[in-house]
This record gives structure tokens, sequence and C-alpha cells, in this order.
């Protein structure tokens, strides 16, 4: 089972391997990876940190637990009909996420979050609503010089 808190429903719809460092790129990879290829995988819905919030590298700012970002969490949990203690499948979560998002809902919603201007989270609820499902990350290409 994995543990996500209410925003990062919406980061793993536009998740493309990016991250805060090195360390927590290969652990949201893993928790993406797992979802995208078993969408019957269970996921326990958590007020603040949770299994991503886990891998936060010491040497930035923590926001975890800032309140925007609690008040996101809640209203994404709130517009899904979910509640925070809850275990749905990720295909069902996938589901709601489709039927209650439009890409013009992330910048309103997201506006404090850094990733917000690359745009692929928007790009990522267009997928879902089509039912293309979460983006493949490849793998990180390595230095073979």
């Amino acid at each position: 089972m994995i543990r996500l808190r209410g925003h990062h429903l919406l980061c793993l719809l536009g998740y493309r391997g990016m991250g805060y460092s090195e360390a927590y790129a290969e652990n949201m990879t893993r928790v993406h990876d797992q979802l995208r290829r078993r969408p019957e995988t269970m996921v326990m819905l958590t007020a603040g940190p949770d299994d991503l919030c886990a891998h936060f590298p010491p040497d930035q700012p923590y926001h975890c637990q800032d309140a925007n970002v609690h008040e996101r969490d809640a209203a994404v949990l709130r517009r899904l009909g979910l509640r925070v203690g809850g275990v749905v499948a990720w295909g069902e979560i996938e589901r709601r996420l489709a039927a209650q998002f439009v890409p013009e809902d992330i910048p309103r919603l997201c506006c404090t979050c850094p990733w917000l201007a690359y745009g692929v989270c928007e790009d990522g609820v267009r997928r879902i609503r089509a039912g293309e499902g979460l983006y493949p990350v490849l793998p990180k290409e390595t230095d073979h010089a």
C-alpha cells in the first residue's frame, strides 16, 4: 500500500522524472511506475507528509507542513469525494480525477507550486481524461563516457 496526500494525486499525473533531488525523483519514479503498471495498487489517503514527502531533501526548505499545501490537499480530496484515512485503488482515483478535473483547474488550485510553470500537470490531466493513464517515465540515462 502507498500512502499519498491529496495534492500528490495531481502531481503524479504530471510527473516526468523531475524532482527536488535525485533521491526524491528515484522514490517518486518507483511510486509512479507501480501505480502506472498496477492500477489495483491500494492507496491510503493521508493528512500531511506521505511516502513522497518522506524523501524530501533535507537541504531544501521543507514545505510539506505548510498551510497552503494542507489546503490544497483538502481541496483535492473534497473534489474527489475522498477522505483522509480512506483506502482506494489507484485505478479508482484515476477515474475520479478524470471525472472531476480539467486542465484549467491546475493553475487555479496549484498557483503556488514551483512545478506549475512546466505545464506537465495540465498535460497529465488531459491524458487521464483521455483514458491514457499515467505517462511512462523513462529511466535516467547514464553517462557512458
